[in-house]
């Protein structure tokens, strides 16, 4: 595994920007999933999730390509009214099934820092993965959650969210976002 940075003011890993090449490049496959540093890579992106206030962060935000995410949902900051949920790495995953009904929401990203988009997802997903465990697990997720994890998929796919925005018109300052969209 690469070696990772570290912010030494936070103790959270160092987020790889918007034209960072890591996050345009497909991850690879996680194969040994009891791997010390793998274990603590876990734990450290958790660790940033939360200090950076998101809700998900994805392997190759740290620039580790690594087809690895953590879904985080809670309220905080950024996202005010998420549904509060355990961290929770999800390891090679593979959305098997998506459902026809799609919603729009504003989504964020942690690496492309002070903007908002609205962006089409499913309202429903099943996903399958591997938990750190090295368990198969196999769940449905729904609204919110579901917009997480399709959100991070596409970090170890290779695409950001700017990717699935259908307009610029549907782009916003995150300071705007937050005066017209959360206190509006």
């Amino acid at each position: 595994m690469a070696n990772r940075l570290t912010d030494s003011s936070t103790g959270s890993l160092t987020i790889a920007e918007l034209g960072n090449p890591v996050l345009r490049s497909p991850a690879k496959a996680v194969s040994n999933i009891q791997d010390p540093a793998f274990q603590q890579l876990i734990d450290d992106l958790i660790s940033t999730t939360i200090e950076c206030n998101g809700v998900g962060i994805a392997a190759p935000q740290v620039s580790q390509s690594l087809r690895l995410f953590i879904v985080a949902s809670r309220p905080n900051i950024r996202y005010l009214h998420a549904p509060k949920m355990a961290p929770t790495p999800m390891i090679n995953p593979q959305i098997l099934s998506y459902s026809d009904a799609v919603v729009m929401g504003w989504e964020g990203c942690l690496s492309v820092p002070g903007l908002r988009g609205l962006v089409k997802r499913s309202k429903e997903i099943e996903v399958l993965y591997t938990d750190r465990h090295g368990q198969q697990q196999q769940r449905t997720f729904t609204d919110f959650v579901a917009r997480i994890i399709q959100h991070e998929y596409d970090h170890i796919n290779g695409k950001v969210f700017l990717d699935r925005v259908e307009s610029t018109l549907d782009l916003m300052s995150e300071a705007e976002y937050h005066s017209r969209i959360v206190c509006g």
